[in-house]
This record gives structure tokens, C-alpha cells and sequence, in this order.
């Protein structure tokens, strides 16, 4: 009787010892939810993490290939920028750029404020070509003027334009050589060769016939525009 009443005490305690222990576990299917789900999160987190990055970093890799996409200066260009940032306007001078966004190509309006046409305002157009400073500035006479130097199409003589050019010469020193050349006309090299020999033959009767020009007259069938 003693060993079988031992027996069912012993069966007993084992029993209750199996319920606590069935009661204590999680239910069926929970047991990993929650060591799971944080590093999901933390997954998503990081994964989120990475995007944003890479979303940063792949705007910053667009503006540089946009940047780099866009159209480089060539040296010409960047050395008309300086010489028109550097034009000091002289007395008697204005420069003008029908397209802002083109430098090379504008205006430059002379008053020579000396000499046989002080006082008339001319019109000169400057073409930079695609290799400058290496080639000159093509420069046109747009008025009309009675000049040795400048012929009636409107081609100008100017050594530093053609033989005496070199790279280091600029456009200040262009639009004063050709200021020099109505305050001190050059005979010796002529474009209008009728005019220049007249001046070096008879400056007086040159001077009445620039003057006759100058007030809108005509002078070898040729009708000049009235500048005074």
C-alpha cells in the first residue's frame, strides 16, 4: 500500500510539473513572431537607409554628368570674355552687342574727336573667329566714309589686323589703332588710293572734299551719308 500510494504522489507531481511547463510555453505559430519582426524592421530600416543614400548620391552623379554634359569654353571663347570684360571705352567710343548672349560678334561706334572727321560718328562691325587670338577680328566700316585707309565697301587697312598681328595684341588695342587712323590717316598704305594720293598730294583740297562728304554730298557718284 505505501509503495502504490509513492507511485501516484510521484505520477501526480509529474503531471502537475507537465501542465506548468504546457501553460509557461507560447502558443503554437508565436514562438518566433517577435525575434523576427525586429530584424525585419531593422531590415526595412537599413533598406530604407540605402535608398535615401543612394537617392542622394545618384542626384549628385546627375548634376555632376549635367554638369559635364554642358558645352566647354574654348580657350577663344574664354579669352573674348577677358578682352571685352577689359575694354576701357575711350572718349568718342561705344561698344554694343546686338545679341548679348554672342560675343563674338558687336558693334563699336567711333567719334573721332580730332582730325579731318572729327565730330562724324561711324559704325564698325567686329566678327572674332574661331581660332582668336591666333587670327584677328574681321572688322567692317558699316558708314560710309572718304578715307585712305578705308575703302568705299568698307574694308579696313590696319597693319595689326593683318601681318602685325599677333596673339597678345587685344581688342582695346584694335579699337585704338583704329582711332589712331582718323586722327593720323597712313597714305603710305592705302586702300582707297585716290584718297591717299590726293592727301599726301594736296592735304588742303583733301580736307574740302572730307568736309563735302561729311555734310551728305556726293564725290565721284558716290552719295555719302550726312554725319554733321
Amino acid at each position: 500500500m505505501l509503495a502504490l500510494k509513492k507511485k501516484r504522489e510521484a505520477e501526480a507531481k509529474a503531471k502537475a510539473e507537465a501542465e506548468a511547463a504546457a501553460a509557461a510555453a507560447p502558443p503554437s505559430g508565436q514562438s518566433s513572431s517577435n525575434p523576427t519582426s525586429e530584424p525585419a524592421a531593422s531590415s526595412s530600416a537599413s533598406s530604407s537607409g540605402k535608398l535615401s543614400l543612394f537617392g542622394i548620391d545618384g542626384k549628385k552623379k546627375a548634376n555632376k554628368s549635367a554638369e559635364s554634359g554642358g558645352k566647354k569654353k574654348t580657350p577663344g571663347e574664354i579669352r573674348i570674355q577677358k578682352d571685352i570684360a577689359e575694354l576701357d571705352n575711350e572718349q568718342g567710343t561705344e561698344t554694343v552687342f546686338p545679341n548679348p548672349n554672342d560675343l563674338t560678334d558687336f558693334r563699336v561706334y567711333i567719334t573721332p574727336q580730332d582730325g579731318y572727321w572729327k565730330g562724324a560718328k561711324y559704325e564698325f562691325s567686329f566678327q572674332i573667329p574661331e581660332h582668336y587670338p591666333h587670327s584677328p577680328p574681321k572688322i567692317h566700316c558699316k558708314t560710309q566714309i572718304y578715307h585712305p585707309n578705308i575703302d568705299l565697301e568698307g574694308k579696313v587697312c590696319l597693319n595689326i589686323l593683318r601681318e602685325k598681328w599677333t596673339p597678345v595684341l587685344d581688342l582695346s588695342q584694335v579699337i585704338f589703332g583704329l582711332i589712331h587712323i582718323f586722327i593720323e590717316p597712313n597714305p603710305k598704305d592705302p586702300l582707297n588710293h585716290e584718297a591717299a594720293e590726293l592727301l599726301r598730294r594736296d592735304p588742303e583740297q583733301f580736307s574740302r572734299l572730307v568736309a563735302r562728304t561729311l555734310r551728305g554730298g556726293r564725290l565721284d557718284n558716290v552719295q555719302f551719308p550726312r554725319l554733321l
